[in-house]
């Protein structure tokens, strides 16, 4: 008997044969035109429960984040059929492939996402998926996306309403475009930018008036976006003019409408019109400690890109630390005080060393630098009892911290775990107050090793729009572990004396935060790119990136 096969038994007691695996279940699931917040809620919990992505790269890209770390991917590619040997001669297209892909990850009973850009619905390739599916019996549902033909107007500022039809390039007849181009109806038009001229004399051949006013947009919804505004009539030109049509590469996907609705897009273009839209910003952080300041930069636009400057490391010697986190169960300390998430992280893993949770908190006073190392504490059951009410900083913290009274304060001892090279600036400002301080090595700092070589390339070259600096630290190990920022590159830095050290060494400020929170950096940059775009736009200059000033970065660019 093959080991590997299961035999049941029915209640006779006699064998039943080799049991069938469970049927699994397939989500044809709409990721919409790019944009991954465009995922619906019930999405993001299909993902959640999925055993397998197949999708081509780029849906998987926007649907991934909301998955299992341990989800296996697929991509469908034309080829031999699944579970075939090569040599049998089947080849199947690119949607056969996908449905042979999909229901053979699907008969093992697995829960299989099918991720289909825009909306499954609108999609003739999944339809038949979904035959398939119905016909091999294998349970499947469907969660509706964002089409592209509607969101991407909605992006670009141009709002749909009336009478507003829609049309296929590449598949439209010559009664379609006969038929459309005689009403007067808003079209939208799916088509790529290589073709979107023809489309427009198609329009006019069949009575549109050349000058119908018209967008076109690709990238749609993705920080790549970009919108040329035309009439029907001078669209090729405007394409041309601005060297929009690449060399050949493949065609480019495009939204194009066409009417009334467009006239207002430069008052309601919301999305490519904000502050740092397609900046591309590096922040010299892990990506757990830039996951709020990356939120941020999103918000203006930009595209963040974490690339750490320091590793953290445990202590040489832990025996100080564990006395000290000894002491705290024994009733030692009066209070605690963290002033990072990485000191919240050493005491947790040395807590857990030692079988300890929150509850080992109790009676003691926490203190928090700022409201990142709080929401730390808080993820760890810890509520902190002071965090600076101003600057978050040590000397905010100093600012609210009380001062030792031998009445109401049975304990005179601060535990202050943090890293090798911080400096006494609390420590001394606590002694001053009258508290005795254990200054704790938690863990040391040390350099991170070199991103790739096409990030340090990028840094040098100028292929970064920004970068921001948080400390003196990471101006040094930036520059040591990947060289100095292009000249082009804006220099965002959190305070004076992080602005001092790039300026030693050779960097241009042109950001300063108004106070030392990486949250008021991320604005203050954005302000500057703000008033970078109004200057740009008062002298009827064109609103270009940073990166895009260096020597050929036009000519290298991609739409």
């Amino acid at each position: 008997m093959n080991p590997a096969a299961v035999v049941t038994t029915n209640p006779a007691g006699t064998a039943a044969g080799p049991a069938a695996p469970a049927a699994g279940h397939v989500t044809f699931l709409g990721a919409g035109p790019g944009d991954p917040g465009l995922l619906t809620l019930r999405a993001v919990e299909a993902l959640g429960l999925a055993d397998v992505l197949i999708g081509p790269g780029d849906v998987l890209d926007v649907v991934r984040g909301h998955a299992r770390a341990d989800v296996g991917t697929a991509e469908p590619s034309p080829g031999a059929s699944p579970g075939r040997d090569p040599q049998d001669g089947e080849v199947l297209d690119a949607a056969a492939a996908a449905t042979q892909l999909v229901m053979s990850s699907a008969r093992t009973g697995k829960r299989v996402v099918r991720a289909i850009a825009g909306d499954p619905g609108l999609d003739a390739s999944a339809a038949e998926e979904m035959l398939a599916c119905a016909h091999a019996g294998i349970p499947f549902e469907v969660v509706p996306g964002v089409a592209a033909a509607l969101g991407v107007p909605a992006y670009a500022g141009v709002p749909l309403s009336g009478d507003v039809r829609f049309v296929d390039a590449a598949t439209a007849s010559d009664q379609c475009w006969g038929e459309v181009g005689a009403s007067s109806a808003t079209l939208v038009v799916s088509t790529t930018l290589q073709t979107v001229a023809s489309a427009a004399a198609e329009l006019v051949a069949a009575g549109r008036k050349p000058d119908t006013a018209l967008t076109v947009t690709v990238a749609g919804t993705t920080t790549r976006q970009r919108t040329w505004s035309a009439t029907l009539a001078t669209i090729a030109a405007e394409l041309k003019a601005t060297k929009a049509l690449p060399t050949p590469e493949g065609p480019i996907a495009a939204i194009a409408v066409v009417g009334e609705p467009t006239a207002h897009r430069r008052q309601l273009s919301w999305f490519e019109t904000k502050p740092l839209f397609g900046w591309r910003v590096l922040v010299p952080r892990t990506k757990e400690q830039a996951a709020s300041l990356s939120d941020q930069l999103r918000s203006y636009g930009a595209v963040p890109h974490e690339v750490p400057t320091i590793a953290v490391e445990p202590p040489r010697t832990p025996q100080q630390m564990e006395r000290a986190v000894k002491g705290l169960v024994t009733g030692r300390y009066e209070w605690i005080a963290f002033t990072s998430v990485n000191a919240v992280k050493a005491v947790r893993e040395k807590f857990e060393e030692y079988g300890l949770d929150a509850r080992a908190f109790a009676g003691i006073k926490v203190a928090a630098v700022g409201e990142q190392t709080a929401q730390a504490l808080v993820e760890f059951g810890v509520k902190p009892d002071l965090v600076p009410s101003g600057e978050q900083s040590a000397a905010g913290l100093l600012e609210d911290w009380p001062p030792y009274d031998p009445v109401f304060d049975p304990i005179d001892r601060v535990f202050l775990p943090r890293a090798d090279i911080a400096t006494e600036t609390l420590v001394a400002g606590l002694v001053e107050l009258g508290w005795e301080v254990d200054d704790v090595t938690a863990y040391r700092t040390v350099r991170a090793s070199p991103p790739p070589a096409e990030t340090r390339e990028a840094i040098k070259g100028g292929g970064f729009d920004a970068v921001l600096f948080t400390s003196s630290s990471t101006v040094r190990n930036l520059v040591g572990i990947a060289g100095k920022p292009h000249n082009v590159t804006v220099i965002a830095c959190i305070g004076p004396a992080t602005a001092k050290t790039a300026e030693e060494h050779g960097l241009r400020v042109d950001v300063m935060a108004p106070e030392p929170s990486v949250h008021a950096l991320a604005q203050a940059l954005a302000e500057f790119g703000r008033a970078r775009r109004t200057a740009a736009e008062a002298a009827g200059d064109p609103v270009t990136r940073p990166s895009e000033r260096r020597p050929g970065a036009r000519r290298r660019s991609r739409v």
